[in-house]
């Protein structure tokens, strides 16, 4: 029975799971998923976020069901719409500890079309960008080359190169070097210093 499957595939992912139609097609047809999951949110089993995207909400005993993180409710739709994405330029400088600015309005770049999307309380704005801004896009290089920005070519110091080098793997630093061919030119030298930091 597809609901029986449906579920087992949803609790399967967790308390906090984010998930669209689309990822559970392999369980049915189009038209029975969407009967289910409407029946398993009417049921209050999951919740709907917004038109074609649901939630597995995780529970908290003090304040019921908690919100999904504006990060992982704009993944889910750029997964489902297949687009790239990638964090503002601000958020990807206060994730890094180069700023304290919390950006009141969650931006991200993508391929898709410029829009924004309300999801419950949450606003949250996509913008087109290009496929040059957009490298590394879903890796710790994309959010470094936006954070570096985000200061801009005269901000970077000492300090930003120290704390960007900390917060890096060696994976990432591989990652970084072979991307930095399609990032501004006053960027690369600023990545090899990272690159090099130890």
């Amino acid at each position: 029975m597809i609901t029986a499957r449906i579920l087992q595939r949803i609790k399967g992912k967790g308390r906090g799971a984010i998930f669209a139609p689309s990822d559970l097609l392999d369980l049915g047809s189009r038209a029975s998923v969407d009967q289910t999951l409407s029946r398993l949110a009417d049921q209050g089993v999951i919740r709907r976020l917004t038109r074609g995207l649901y939630d597995y909400p995780k529970i908290s005993p003090r304040f019921g069901m908690i919100q999904p993180s504006v990060d992982d409710v704009a993944r889910a739709i750029a997964r489902k719409d297949r687009y790239v994405l990638l964090v503002s330029q601000a958020a990807a400088a206060n994730q890094f500890g180069l700023s304290t600015q919390v950006p009141s309005k969650p931006v991200y770049m993508t391929d898709g079309p410029t829009r924004t999307r309300t999801v419950g309380r949450q606003v949250i704005q996509f913008r087109n960008a290009s496929r040059k801004t957009l490298t590394g896009a879903g890796q710790t290089s994309g959010a470094v080359f936006q954070a570096l920005r985000y200061v801009g070519k005269d901000g970077v110091t000492d300090a930003v190169i120290n704390k960007l080098a900390r917060t890096l793997s060696d994976k990432d630093r591989d990652l970084l070097v072979k991307q930095s061919r399609d990032v501004p030119a006053w960027m690369q030298p600023v990545i090899q210093q990272i690159t090099a930091h130890v």
